[in-house]
């Protein structure tokens, strides 16, 4: 059986038996990384062609710029290797013993000061256009908590004043409550789309590019370097369990569909709670003394 090109490959029984049932944001994600890293790496060469070490220089030049990406991008080219030797066109899968990017733990999250410096930055940026969208994505990424897709993605259908009515999260449909700052922003977006409240400005039928070039050069200022787009997320979570707002609350506002999911941000406030027990381990030992 000839081996046909990765290219011939997904447009035939692979998208049929693995792309099409997928989610729509999932084929997003896919779309993407077959455009702008797979297709154009592998694309013309034949299935049983494509070597290990073909992968791990692909691997390891596209790591050194979006390790989280990479990972992403592979995982999809894995699946692809594993549809084609169920179909029998190669016998081993290139991508097997290639080790992703290690995952950054969970324990970033802005303080107040860099909080207050990321918004004094914020307001300096004079930009317009795209500009002055990524800047109102990034304090809405804030204020909300919400996935950067979420916010990128978000229909005027979906808007409604105090709320958002997601209809394709990460976890399914949910509504997101808006607080007063959430409210301001997106009350100020022109409405030059009848589809997406943040379009393409090239072309307002689709959504904007999910590349926030301004977020590199507004945290270099900040000088908060060490600080992903995605840690806006983890700050709402971690600011909402310092200000006592339950775990199953702060699950609802993040859209969490497990509850284990929520437990990771339970450890902002172990200071506090060490506080806590030595100021009751103090009132108990003078209720004791008083006995004495």
């Amino acid at each position: 059986m000839c081996s046909p090109t990765l290219n011939e490959f997904i447009a035939g029984a692979w998208k049929k038996i693995c792309y099409s049932p997928c989610k729509k944001s999932t084929r997003t994600r896919i779309d993407s990384a077959l455009r702008t890293q797979l297709l154009p790496e592998f694309g013309i060469k034949r299935l049983d062609h494509i070597e290990s070490v073909d992968v791990l220089n692909w691997f390891e030049r596209y790591s050194l710029t979006a390790p989280g990406g990479a990972n992403r991008a592979l995982d999809i080219l894995k699946q692809i290797f594993n549809y084609a030797i169920e179909c029998g066109f190669i016998q081993n899968n290139p991508t097997n013993g290639l080790k992703r990017n290690p995952r950054l733990k969970l324990t970033r999250f802005l303080s107040r000061a860099e909080i207050h410096q990321l918004h004094k930055i914020l307001d300096s940026h004079c930009g317009r256009d795209s500009g002055q969208q990524q800047v109102d994505i990034i304090r809405l990424l804030l204020f909300t908590g919400c996935r950067k897709g979420e916010i990128i993605h978000l229909r005027w259908s979906e808007y409604h004043g105090d709320r958002l009515y997601l209809h394709d999260s990460k976890t399914g449909s949910r509504t997101v409550h808006l607080n007063t700052q959430s409210q301001e922003i997106l009350a100020r977006q022109p409405r030059v789309s009848d589809i997406y409240i943040f379009p393409s400005h090239h072309d307002t039928s689709k959504p904007r590019s999910s590349e926030l070039s301004l977020w590199r050069k507004v945290k270099r200022v900040a000088q908060l370097e060490d600080v992903r787009l995605h840690d806006l997320r983890h700050t709402f979570a971690s600011h909402a369990v310092i200000s006592k707002v339950p775990l199953p609350v702060v699950a609802r506002l993040l859209g969490h569909s497990r509850e284990h999911m929520t437990l990771r941000y339970a450890h902002v406030c172990d200071r506090e709670t060490e506080e806590a027990a030595e100021r009751i381990g103090t009132a108990i030992g003078a209720v004791l003394n008083c006995g004495k």
